[in-house]
């Protein structure tokens, strides 16, 4: 579908922040000391929700690291955070501080007050420029992330034990999944566009050719049994009310394969329920 200019906006904004954080995790992947890792957590404390990109829990330390992807030249100034244009923008280290004290007081209340707390704000993109930038060292940039690695590796943490385990395991159990962040744009069925889209470049100019879909724009090939199952799973998630039936996925993939092709599928990978006209899968 075409996005309103507001929701394009939030989708790129969410897709980089995405992509910021895989560039941090796979920065993470070349620490040699051991510790747990949780990504992408929605707390609560005193009815106040939280986020937390990534947590890392060491030897006697939990480290809480907030990453942006920022792109391009911003400034600070008495406190305040702006694009280079003048546009005042939420300052990630008010957000860094605000999660480090309601981490403090979440550890409290579990009892694992003994843990230290360590918070960095972590720019990833290195096109990132911070004028008026102030001297703190919980502010990593773009230039200083292979030192920062480095200086990670430095501090001891082997042999984690059930104490660290437990810790992990009770933040995944107060971890909340009805996230309040995610807000999606208002869709219908008759609204969205049909047919099948390239699984690699997301092109919707697709022709079948020997029981595969080749995209006519990157040329990449798809086996159809793959192609129909994923748009299967596409159907059942944007629409968890509408039952799976030869008609509709017919219709779904834009009837680019034959209705026989599709029953045949469904009634290989899902379970029949009904009869005749009636018949759906689950």
């Amino acid at each position: 579908m075409e996005l309103a200019e507001t929701d394009k906006q939030n989708y790129l904004n969410l897709e980089k922040g995405f992509e910021g954080e895989i560039k941090f995790d796979v920065l993470m992947e070349n620490l040699q000391q051991e510790r747990l890792i949780l990504n992408d957590l929605l707390l609560e404390k005193n009815t106040t929700k939280f986020q937390l990109d990534s947590l890392h829990i060491a030897q006697e330390t939990v480290y809480h690291f907030e990453v942006k992807n920022f792109e391009g030249d911003y400034y600070m100034e008495k406190d305040r955070f702006y694009t280079y244009s003048g546009k005042e923008i939420l300052n990630p280290l008010h957000q860094l501080r605000r999660s480090e004290t309601l981490i403090h007081q979440l550890l409290q209340q579990l009892g694992y007050s003994s843990f230290q707390v360590e918070s960095y704000l972590i720019f990833v993109n290195p096109t990132f420029t911070l004028y008026q930038a102030p001297k703190n060292p919980s502010i990593i940039f773009p230039t200083q992330l292979q030192r920062f690695l480095l200086k990670m590796n430095r501090v001891p943490s082997s042999n984690l034990n059930y104490r660290h385990t437990r810790l992990g395991e009770e933040l995944l159990a107060v971890h909340r999944g009805d996230d309040p962040y995610k807000r999606l744009p208002a869709y219908s069925y008759e609204g969205l566009r049909k047919g099948f889209y390239c699984d690699l470049c997301y092109s919707f100019k697709i022709a079948l050719k020997e029981r595969k879909l080749v995209c006519m724009d990157c040329g990449c090939k798809e086996d159809i049994t793959h192609a129909l199952l994923r748009s299967i799973q596409e159907v059942k998630l944007l629409f968890p009310n509408l039952p799976i039936c030869t008609n509709t996925m017919h219709d779904w993939c834009n009837m680019t394969i034959s209705k026989k092709t599709i029953l045949k599928h469904l009634k290989h990978y899902y379970v029949p329920k009904g009869y005749g006209k009636w018949m759906y899968f689950e």
